[in-house]
């Protein structure tokens, strides 16, 4: 046999032994782990051009890439381990995050970025979609609600007006100065205002109720229970003395309790819309 026969065999025997003895070693070492996702916004539109840095921190080095125009980020190769992720970009809060990556794992991170300076979206507060949405029934109910209460002050307000013409012209329903024509006047306004007090209590007794919502604290409902009772016995009063005098005769019995109930029945009103007002 050739010297040069013998120096490829024993070159090749080496190329094997080689190739058995590091197989093992190139078989332990651990392949790099994988992190990718997705960057938006709270709106759900992607982010592109955002800038993704990992940092490990166990030693400290830091890899950074972009997002794609699909909001993309992949970063590959990376070492087993803690990682710090910081994604930021023009317009937006960084958001920083930790991840713990396996060898030869992959790890999915969508992130998202609030506007930069604005308040926290829910999902930044751990709330998910179904939990920060309501129904679509639920929210019917609250903006009847409201319109309906709205609506309740907008004729309370109103029915101020006639509501004191008839105090005023009780003056010339009763006493040295009463006559027929002034009866007629004070009759046809506390008509009009009982109307108009109905009406109006009726946008609030309709309201649909909101569990847990507080309507009315303490004196409020107090006022309305003086002045809706004081609505209901004022025309009563009033008519029977009405009748009592367009007989020629002396307002009497319970009849005579009219125009303290009236004027008990005003004040009470009018402390009502006070109270909305200053509320208390």
């Amino acid at each position: 046999m050739s010297k040069s026969n013998s120096l490829r065999e024993k070159l090749s025997l080496g190329g094997i032994v080689f190739l058995l003895t590091s197989w093992p070693l190139l078989a332990q070492a651990p392949a790099g782990a994988i992190l990718s996702g997705v960057v938006s916004n709270p709106s759900g539109t992607v982010v592109a051009g955002a800038k993704v840095s990992v940092r490990n921190l166990a030693t400290n080095q830091s890899t950074e890439v972009q997002s794609n125009s699909a909001g993309v980020y992949n970063l590959t190769n990376l070492a087993p381990g803690e990682y710090e992720v910081s994604i930021s970009a023009n317009a937006f809060s960084t958001k920083v995050s930790r991840v713990t990556l396996a060898a030869g794992g992959r790890q999915t991170l969508d992130q998202t970025l609030s506007p930069a300076g604005g308040a926290p979206s829910v999902g930044d507060l751990g709330f998910g979609p179904n939990q920060a949405q309501g129904s679509a029934q639920d929210q019917a109910r609250l903006d009847r609600r409201t319109h309906m209460l709205m609506m309740h002050q907008r004729l309370g307000l109103i029915t101020t007006a006639p509501l004191v013409a008839t105090l005023i012209a009780s003056g010339g329903a009763a006493g040295k100065r009463s006559s027929a024509t002034g009866r007629d006047i004070h009759g046809a306004l506390g008509i009009v205002t009982a109307g108009m007090y109905f009406t109006t209590a009726s946008y609030a007794i309709r309201a649909p109720k909101i569990p847990g919502t507080v309507t009315r604290g303490p004196i409020r409902k107090t006022l309305a229970w003086v002045h809706g009772t004081g609505m209901i016995l004022t025309p009563v009063l009033g008519a029977m003395a009405y009748d009592q005098r367009s007989k020629g005769e002396k307002v009497h019995g319970i009849a005579s309790a009219h125009s303290g109930v009236a004027w008990i029945t005003g004040i009470a009103y009018g402390a009502a819309i006070a109270s909305v007002t200053l509320k208390f």
